[in-house]
């Protein structure tokens, strides 16, 4: 199964935490964590929806690049 990016960073966080502190759920960044994954699901479901949309409407053709720099605004890495 793939790993999102919030859960690779979710992972390097508990590496570098006192394991005991994290899963307690004390760890302070739990509801940001927690509330990223949300966003990023979201952002997965819609990008495939948009995809199913351009194939249904028979769009144009854009890249995964050219999707995101139209969507969330270009070269930001």
């Amino acid at each position: 199964m793939k790993q999102t990016a919030i859960e690779w960073l979710e992972e390097q966080i508990e590496k570098d935490s006192d394991i005991i502190f994290y899963e307690r759920n004390l760890h302070p960044y739990e509801k940001y964590i927690e509330q990223a994954k949300q966003m990023e699901k979201e952002r997965i479901i819609d990008a495939n929806r948009d995809g199913v949309d351009m194939v249904i409407a028979k769009e144009r053709y854009i890249t995964g690049e050219q999707y995101y720099n139209e969507t969330y605004g270009g070269n930001n890495e």
